[in-house]
């Protein structure tokens, strides 16, 4: 695919509308289990000190789509690095999905390091790769822990951490924040108002109009209709301005009013330090939740480092580095219910009561609207 590289954070997980076959997924990963190694074959958790020790055989890790500043990711691997002294070789960190798809089907036979080993990837992207057998099974010792909407029943892929979609302002411009969807259609935000991204290609900004109908129907199912209808009123309104949102057009004023991911834009008020001061609100209804996934590659060079990899994301630590990067982690509800979460962390997100309500789709129904979206968005919004 030729494309313009973007960073990580203006591409979100570009969502091409791909297919994928029908072969069976496979269950291994890497070399061929023996009997000085644990067995690979069965998914199970591993003893974490006989992992450890097998993947220090093997000496490094390829990690893909894993930019430093994306969801604490930099420290994530640097903690990991430090505690089992592997070499951790960071690929592409400005990789999309797809990009991370394509990088396992055409290194299925090479055992370098430029393989990737694990990815981060949307969840619309899960499906059809595991159904093409390019991801290997391995239930992590905290597998009950995670929630079952959210992972494959056989450990091909499981959610890491997710984010609701929240409102960013620039108060410099922005004088009164919306504290819910219909509020976005007030005269007042005329010409201050843009998508992060096109709903055709961008999955933050398809959920966004997703998240849009929800808000009115309730109904993840019916949402995606009702929410091309309320871009098409903004639209109609002039509020919606034909331009990509990003941090420089925040910063200046020139898209002062948007929809992001809420650890995005929560690390974009901490980036602006107060210049321009900056607001996040969760809204009201239509509290839309996008779990990022992992999966290990069924052809992985580095097979025990990558499920070891996979331990420490699921840990109780790793999961508290997610939230440090106001990503909030897969495991979040088991971490609440055992007080694990510092005072002074939590208090650095909205309050927990605004996400109560999200909406956690499931990977059918992401799929079918985000086809739906993306097919009838410029008729119904542009009428094209």
């Amino acid at each position: 695919m030729t494309r313009k590289k973007l960073t990580r954070r203006e591409f979100l997980k570009m969502t091409a509308l791909a297919g994928g076959g029908a072969v069976l997924a496979s269950c291994g990963g890497g070399p061929q289990a023996t009997a000085a190694l644990p067995d690979l074959s069965t998914g199970n958790a591993i003893p974490l000190d006989e992992l450890a020790a097998a993947a220090q055989t093997e000496g490094q890790l390829s990690v893909i789509a894993l930019p430093r500043d994306w969801a604490n990711y930099g420290k994530m691997i640097d903690t990991f690095k430090e505690r089992y002294g592997l070499v951790v070789n960071e690929l592409f960190p400005d990789a999309g999905s797809g990009d991370e798809i394509e990088a396992i089907r055409s290194n299925r036979e090479s055992r370098g390091p430029q393989a990737p080993d694990t990815l981060d990837i949307g969840l619309g992207f899960v499906q059809a790769a595991t159904e093409e057998g390019l991801f290997a099974k391995y239930r992590v010792s905290t597998w009950d822990t995670i929630p079952d909407s959210v992972k494959h029943p056989e450990g091909y892929w499981y959610g890491d951490y997710y984010g609701v979609l929240a409102f960013e302002g620039n108060l410099d411009v922005v004088q009164t924040m919306p504290e819910d969807w219909e509020d976005l259609l007030k005269p007042e935000y005329v010409n201050m108002f843009a998508l992060a991204g096109e709903p055709t290609t961008s999955a933050e900004a398809n959920y966004t109009v997703w998240a849009a109908g929800l808000s009115r129907t309730g109904s993840l199912d019916t949402a995606a209709e009702a929410g091309l209808e309320f871009f098409a009123e903004m639209n109609q309104a002039g509020i919606l301005l034909p331009t990509t949102a990003n941090t420089s057009t925040i910063a200046r004023g020139e898209t002062p009013l948007t929809v992001e991911w809420d650890y995005l834009a929560l690390a974009n008020r901490d980036q602006y330090a107060g210049n321009p001061p900056t607001a996040v609100i969760v809204p009201k209804t239509g509290v839309l939740a996008g779990p990022y996934a992992q999966a290990i590659s069924a052809f992985a060079p580095h097979p025990y480092a990558a499920r070891l990899w996979m331990e420490f994301q699921y840990s109780d630590e790793g999961q508290l580095i997610f939230l440090e990067g106001y990503a909030h982690p897969i495991r979040y509800n088991d971490l609440a219910a055992r007080n694990v979460i510092p005072a002074e962390l939590a208090a650095l997100l909205p309050p927990a009561e605004a996400y109560a309500a999200a909406a956690f789709p499931t990977v059918d129904q992401v799929n079918t609207a985000k086809e739906y979206i993306a097919t009838n968005w410029r008729s119904v919004v542009y009428g094209e």
